[in-house]
C-alpha cells in the first residue's frame, strides 16, 4: 500500500445522530477548517455569480466550487498560476474545491469522445479541438491550487443500459487511479468519485475499487441527472452506508433544500448546486416556508420581506414589493438581492442541520423543515 494510501482522514468526526445516519464534522484543508454538513455555492469561473467573495464570507459561506473545464479554457490554469494561485486570483481566502470537468464533458457529450486515454472534445467557446485526460485534470487542478481536487470521471445520462454503465464505472475506476499516481505532494487533497448510474451491485463495486486505491474523499457522482427523488435516494443512501465513515462524503450536484435535508439524513456531508444563483436570476426566492416567485404579480405591492423568518441582508433591507420591481425592470441589483438572499438559505439550512445533529434532535428538525413548508407564505 502506498503513502498516499496510508494519508490520515482530513475529516474529523464530532457528533453523530442517534437517530439516523446524520453527523457532523469539519474536514482541514490548506486554507483552513470547513464544517458539515456543508454546501458549496458554486463559482464555476472564479466567481459566485452576481456576488463578491465579501458577500459570501458575510452570507457565512465556508468552501465554494470552481470549476476545472471552465478554467482551463478561460483564461487557463498557467496564467491563474503565474498571478498566485486561484485563491489570490478571486480574492478568496477560504478552502476551495474545484470540480474536474467531467460533468461538464458529460454535458457536451455531443461535442465530445471519450476513449481511454481521456477526453477529446471541441471547446464550447471557440470550437477549437482540445484533450483532457486523468492526468491533465490533477494537473490543471494543482495549478490552480486548489483544497480539493477531483478525479476526472466518466458520467452517462438516465437511463442508461447496463452495459454502458458497467463500462463506464470501470473506465472511471481506471481514471481515478491515473490520478491517484499523478497526484504530487502539494497539501491539496484529492477524492475519488463512485459512478454507477441507478445499479446498487455497480455502485458497490466502483466503491471496491475505489478503497483498493485510497483517497482523501468520496464522492457520489451520476445522480441528479433526471432520474426519480426515490430513486435517487436509494442510491445515496445505498452508497453511503459503503464508504468509510471515517472520510468526508459529498453527493455532487445536489440539490433542492428536500434533497439536502434527505441526504444529510442518509450520512452525507458536502453538497454542491446551481440551483440557489440560478434560480436567484431567474426569480425564485427559497424561504423557509418554500419557494417565492418574485415575478408573480402578487407581490406587487407586498411590504414583506422575502422571508420574515430570514436574518439576510436582503430580508433585513428590502421588499418584495421591491425586489419584483427590481426583477421586472431587469435591473442588475435584483440578481444581486436575489442570490444574497438564496445563498444564505441554503448556509443557514445547513447550519440549523448541523445544531440538530449536534442536539441529537434531527428527526424534530425534518419534521419541522416540512410541516413549515406546508404553511401558506
Amino acid at each position: 500500500m502506498s503513502d498516499k494510501q496510508n494519508r490520515p482522514s482530513p475529516f474529523k468526526l464530532h457528533t453523530r445522530s442517534t437517530e439516523c445516519a446524520a453527523r457532523c464534522g469539519e474536514v482541514q484543508t490548506m486554507h483552513g477548517t470547513f464544517r458539515t454538513p456543508i454546501f458549496m455555492p458554486v463559482g464555476t469561473q472564479a466567481t459566485v455569480k452576481a456576488v463578491t467573495p465579501e458577500n459570501l464570507v458575510e452570507l457565512g459561506a465556508e468552501i465554494i466550487l470552481a470549476n476545472t473545464y471552465h478554467l482551463y479554457l478561460r483564461p487557463g490554469h498557467e496564467l491563474i498560476r503565474e498571478l498566485g494561485g486561484l485563491h489570490h486570483f478571486m480574492n478568496w481566502d477560504r478552502p476551495i474545491l474545484t470540480d474536474s470537468g467531467g460533468f461538464q464533458i458529460f454535458s457536451l457529450r455531443e461535442l465530445a469522445k471519450i476513449t481511454e486515454e481521456g477526453a477529446a472534445f471541441k471547446s464550447h467557446l471557440d470550437g477549437s479541438l482540445l484533450f483532457l485526460s486523468p492526468e491533465d485534470a490533477v494537473e490543471v487542478q494543482e495549478a490552480l491550487g486548489s483544497d480539493i481536487m477531483m478525479c476526472l470521471d466518466t458520467c452517462i445520462p438516465y437511463p442508461a443500459d447496463r452495459t454502458e454503465t458497467l463500462a463506464a464505472t470501470e473506465l472511471t475506476s481506471r481514471w481515478a487511479k491515473r490520478s491517484r499516481a499523478a497526484q504530487h505532494e502539494t497539501g491539496q487533497l484529492l477524492f475519488g468519485i463512485v459512478q454507477g448510474s441507478m445499479y446498487p451491485d455497480l455502485r458497490s463495486l466502483a466503491v471496491d475499487q475505489l478503497l483498493e486505491i485510497g483517497f482523501d474523499g468520496y464522492a457520489l457522482g451520476g445522480l441528479s441527472v433526471g432520474e426519480p427523488h426515490e430513486l435517487m435516494m436509494d442510491i445515496t443512501e445505498h452508497t453511503a452506508k459503503l464508504l468509510p465513515q471515517d472520510y468526508p462524503i459529498y453527493l455532487m450536484g445536489v440539490g433542492t433544500p428536500e434533497n439536502l435535508v434527505e441526504s444529510v439524513y442518509r450520512g452525507v456531508d458536502m453538497f454542491d448546486c446551481v440551483m440557489p444563483t440560478r434560480n436567484a436570476r431567474n426569480g425564485m426566492l427559497f424561504t423557509s416556508r418554500g419557494r417565492v416567485v418574485i415575478k408573480n404579480s402578487q407581490y406587487s405591492t407586498d411590504p414583506r420581506p422575502p422571508d420574515e423568518n430570514c436574518g439576510c441582508y436582503t430580508c433585513r433591507n428590502y421588499s418584495r414589493a421591491y425586489l419584483r420591481h427590481l426583477y421586472m425592470s431587469r435591473e442588475i441589483l435584483a440578481y444581486h438581492l436575489n442570490t444574497i438572499h438564496n445563498l444564505y438559505y441554503f448556509v443557514g439550512l445547513m447550519r440549523s442541520m448541523r445544531q440538530a445533529i449536534e442536539n441529537d434532535s434531527f428527526l424534530q428538525f425534518k419534521k419541522d423543515f416540512y410541516e413549515m413548508r406546508q404553511e401558506p407564505e
